[in-house]
């Protein structure tokens, strides 16, 4: 089999006779359709429109050929120091690979040096210090990343007392952002079931994890805003005077000017989001219920000024900024019920999903790019039905899964194409094609 591989959402079925040059031209691509040479997918199709989408198949003449739209993978991972790791070379496959063991033997390490490598950041927010081998002072991480077929070497330098280098293609940057825009994740964990009813901490560090993949503006108005939070927040802690006061005021011009764009962004985002997630959501209830987020900003844009400047006594009497983005949060519909205070647990942890699955989409909708999924063992936590649906979901993208077994996925008969077996920061490969 050939394979033929696309930048678009998909071709023609014309096109991809010609393009794969089993004819001379355009005009015997249509002969041959038409005459019924030509079968997609098993069967003859006479459409030169009929449109070829990532994974189809056309056979003419005895040759096969594959769609493949160029994509994002990572090719491979190298870890030093890094949590239970001492070293560590790693090779993916592009497609579903199964990293599995018993719990605490560094499978979701893995997960998170792949999401740190591509975001600077870790999922669960640790510091650098803290993913350090504890026996060690420093760290390095290198990931090399396959897009459309130009590969990027992303190099991380971790120090316990030092912020951390970072290099793309051997070349140091001195901004995070520089990193925008090279690969993107969907991260699933089980704590992402607990979304909807834990606080609203948790709902706005979704929104910033996805709009900082998403919106390089996004990302480095929200670098600003959290600077000058802390800088007013040090401002309030401190022993107060008149020539403070005066401080402040110019601290709550630059929260206003970066924090009302992350209203902004954060607005559309969610405006975006339920354009997507209502159809996610109502095929995994099977019609029985309409979802809705609702974005609840603690205040608008527009009078972020009065409320910050009405707040200032209070703020100074608590030493906490008690206005602003840093206070936002969202609301989750079901049928019209709020679901964080009066939704059952099947009704939060379906909601959880269709938002992870939003994520997707959102990428490929947004930035027209491929994101690749992490899912940090959370089959386990969802029913067969949940679990199928988010298989079915995710075949055309690489996706790096861990589990603490393999049943899921035979009962499922789900394509897995490498598996790996962790044990006590060891990883083994222990198959392919399975």
């Amino acid at each position: 089999m050939i394979d033929l591989k696309i930048k678009d959402e998909f071709i023609k079925l014309g096109q991809a006779i010609k393009l794969a040059n089993l004819v001379q031209d355009g005009v015997e691509a249509k002969y041959v359709i038409q005459d019924g040479l030509v079968k997609v997918n098993g069967e003859v199709d006479e459409r030169r429109g009929r449109k070829l989408y990532n994974g189809d198949i056309f056979s003419f003449e005895g040759t096969d050929i594959k769609i493949i739209r160029w994509e994002m993978f990572i090719e491979k991972l190298e870890l030093n120091n890094f949590r239970n790791y001492e070293t560590l070379l790693l090779e993916f496959d592009h497609g579903t690979n199964i990293l599995y063991g018993d719990n605490a033997q560094g499978k979701t390490n893995i997960l998170e040096s792949v999401y740190l490598c591509g975001t600077t950041k870790s999922h669960k927010g640790s510091k650098d210090r803290e993913v350090i081998n504890f026996t060690k002072d420093e760290s390095h991480l290198r990931m090399f990343v396959n897009k459309n077929s130009n590969i990027y070497q992303i190099d991380m330098h971790l120090k316990k007392n030092k912020s951390k280098g970072i290099a793309i293609n051997s070349v140091p940057i001195r901004k995070a952002a520089e990193l925008f825009g090279i690969v993107n994740f969907v991260f699933f964990s089980p704590e992402d079931l607990n979304i909807i009813k834990n606080g609203p901490s948790e709902r706005r560090r979704f929104l910033d994890l996805e709009l900082c993949q998403l919106n390089k503006l996004y990302l480095m108005q929200l670098t600003d805003y959290n600077r000058i939070l802390n800088q007013r927040n040090k401002l309030l802690k401190s022993n107060f005077s008149a020539e403070i006061v005066d401080t402040i005021e110019v601290w709550d011009e630059q929260l206003i000017n970066y924090g009302s764009v992350i209203i902004n962004e954060r607005k559309k985002f969610i405006e975006e989001l339920n354009k997507i997630i209502s159809e996610i959501h109502s095929n995994l209830t099977g019609g029985t219920e309409k979802i809705e987020i609702i974005y609840e900003p603690n205040v608008t844009a527009d009078e972020f000024l009065s409320k910050l400047t009405k707040s200032r006594e209070k703020d100074i009497k608590m030493r906490v900024s008690s206005v602003g983005p840093h206070r936002d949060d969202f609301c989750v519909l079901v049928n019209n019920i709020d679901i964080r205070k009066y939704g059952s647990q099947g009704q939060q942890r379906t909601a959880a999903l269709s938002l992870k699955l939003s994520e997707i989409y959102l990428v490929k909708r947004i930035i027209k790019d491929t994101p690749i999924l992490l899912l940090d063992d959370v089959l386990s936590e969802l029913d067969s039905s949940r679990q199928n649906y988010l298989l079915q979901n995710i075949h055309d993208i690489q996706t790096l899964i861990t589990c603490t077994g393999l049943d899921e996925f035979i009962s499922n008969r789900f394509k897995i194409n490498r598996i790996f077996k962790v044990i006590d920061g060891h990883v083994y490969k222990a198959s392919e094609g399975a």
